[in-house]
């Protein structure tokens, strides 16, 4: 890339501010009349025109005016676009809206919802990896005389509930001891050992009991192999119809690609966040996985077990990066605290 001037390069972030806050493309004389530049409409063509020759910048058929183009966008995220925090009453909403959740599966699902109500964009949330987390604790209630609640505790904050159904009634004695030796062999056992953990409990139960003790160890074997790393939550895909505009032809090739979850997945997987622990990937670095035409903005939480796992906003390459990035570093950041890993 050619040397921009300073101007030349404040020029490109007024370009950016105006696409994304109005859809239209910007002139030199838009630009004069809304940033103090201090100089004529002349000299501010001429930037236009080294950005255009850089690649930057691009002009739509139908206008006169000139729109960012992924390079434009990549160069602003990378150099331009100012460090915005997030004010006080989104701050606020996220501790308010975030703090009311009860365990993993309802914090994520309320973080998307958050994060595409905040961002206006589709919002994607990686459930961590839990290889590593740990048995806290095994809880084992009877709702009735044959039906059990087991509820299963790891030190990252998931919280896994199983209902089972025994064909004897249930003692209360009996399903003490059983409680008893199912936490002792599984706290502090790592999720990934959980597994063979349970084999060793299985012949270890006497004759009426082993019925019991066989359907306990199978709802937790169940409940552990929900404990994915391979697994999204998405909310805010209806945000795409709002800037339809935005997509050359259809959104339905955007829609079918953010149903791929694995493909998501590994998109997340490549991107490689900045010095403020934010990645952004723009354009047309997202061909291969069918989403040239969006942009995704991530960035990392992680769990007490030591995981971590990613968070971010999807849509189209026109959007707010600034306010994503704060966005989703904040709400990154709260996650963190929450699993007790800061």
């Amino acid at each position: 890339m050619g040397t921009i001037s300073d101007r030349g390069l404040a020029v490109l972030r007024a370009i950016v501010h105006d696409y994304v806050a109005s859809r239209e493309p910007v002139g030199s004389k838009a630009i004069v009349e809304r940033h103090a530049f201090g100089v004529s409409a002349a000299t501010i063509r001429n930037d236009m025109a080294m950005l255009e020759e850089e690649e930057l910048i691009t002009a739509p058929h139908t206008s006169s005016g000139r729109v960012p183009t992924d390079k434009g966008y990549r160069l602003f995220v990378d150099q331009l676009a100012e460090r915005r925090p997030l004010s006080a009453a989104q701050r606020q909403a996220i501790e308010a809206f975030l703090g009311e959740s009860l365990g993993l599966d309802d914090v994520l699902a309320r973080t998307v919802r958050l994060l595409a109500q905040i961002t206006g964009q589709v919002a994607l949330v990686q459930y961590p990896s839990f290889s590593r987390a740990q048995v806290r604790h095994l809880e084992v209630v009877a709702l009735s005389d044959t039906r059990l609640l087991i509820v299963l505790i790891t030190d990252n904050g998931r919280v896994g509930q199983r209902v089972v159904d025994v064909q004897a009634p249930v003692d209360e004695a009996e399903l003490d001891a059983l409680k008893r030796r199912f936490n002792n062999a599984l706290v502090g056992t790592e999720v990934e050992h959980v597994p063979s953990a349970l084999d060793g409990l299985r012949p270890a139960a006497g004759e009426h009991q082993e019925e019991l003790a066989g359907r306990i160890a199978d709802a937790i074997a169940d409940e552990i192999g929900e404990y994915r790393h391979d697994r999204l939550v998405m909310a805010g895909a209806a945000n795409l119809a709002r800037t339809e505009e935005d997509f050359h032809g259809s959104i339905f090739p955007v829609l079918e690609a953010l149903e791929q979850q694995v493909v998501l997945l590994r998109l997340f997987a490549e991107m490689q966040a900045n010095q403020h622990g934010v990645s952004a990937s723009i354009g047309r670095e997202n061909d291969s996985f069918g989403l040239g035409e969006t942009s995704v903005v991530a960035s990392n939480y992680r769990v007490a077990s030591g995981g971590t796992a990613r968070l971010g906003v999807l849509g189209p390459t026109r959007m707010d990066y600034t306010g994503n990035m704060a966005a989703v570093r904040a709400v990154a950041r709260y996650l963190s605290r929450q699993f007790g890993d800061e």
